[in-house]
């Protein structure tokens, strides 16, 4: 994880990027093998991982374009979690890190997105790759989670590759090592 500027600084790259809208960046979640609690080694979603930085499932990231603010919606962890796997830092903690104020509950997600949806708002998203997230973003903006890649924002996409396409010096440093 980098400094929480460099992720505040990206963000506010691809703020001034985009024309209108909110950016919704889902990250992932575990794999399961054979049953829920067997699952495979997780892995988090780049896109994720560039602007909100943080390496746990279950979370998704929205930035609102016209009014500047970031949002991380994800869940603290259950007691069950915590005696599985000891103490867990709380979203609004690990929000901090990567310099967003502002957290909500995932179940909320639903209705911040049907919302923004119903006043018209444009939905910009990446082309998801995973079922579980394409069967989100069916339920999230309406769209059939087979016509999800289709729909994905080229203005999204286009605006993440013209910033991924220049490291700055905490990128290089990190691929040096």
């Amino acid at each position: 994880m980098f400094n929480k500027q460099v992720y505040t600084d990206r963000r506010a790259r691809l703020h001034t990027s985009m024309k209108d809208g909110i950016v919704l960046i889902l990250g992932n979640n575990e794999a399961p093998m054979n049953y829920p609690d067997n699952t495979y080694h997780y892995r988090q979603d780049s896109t994720f991982l560039y602007f909100f930085g943080i390496d746990h499932p279950g979370f998704a990231g929205v930035m609102d374009i016209d009014s500047g603010e970031d949002i991380i919606f994800g869940n603290d962890v259950s007691m069950g979690d915590i005696i599985w796997m000891g103490p867990q830092p709380a979203v609004k903690d690990q929000a901090a890190e990567v310099g967003v104020n502002t957290t909500k509950p995932f179940d909320s997600l639903l209705a911040f997105i049907q919302d923004a949806v119903a006043k018209g708002r444009k939905i910009h998203f990446t082309p998801p790759y995973r079922a579980d997230n394409m069967m989100l973003l069916e339920d999230l903006t309406g769209i059939k989670a087979k016509a999800t890649k289709a729909a994905a924002s080229e203005e999204l996409i286009y605006a993440i590759v013209a910033l991924r396409n220049i490291k700055d010096k905490y990128e290089i440093a990190h691929l040096d090592e």
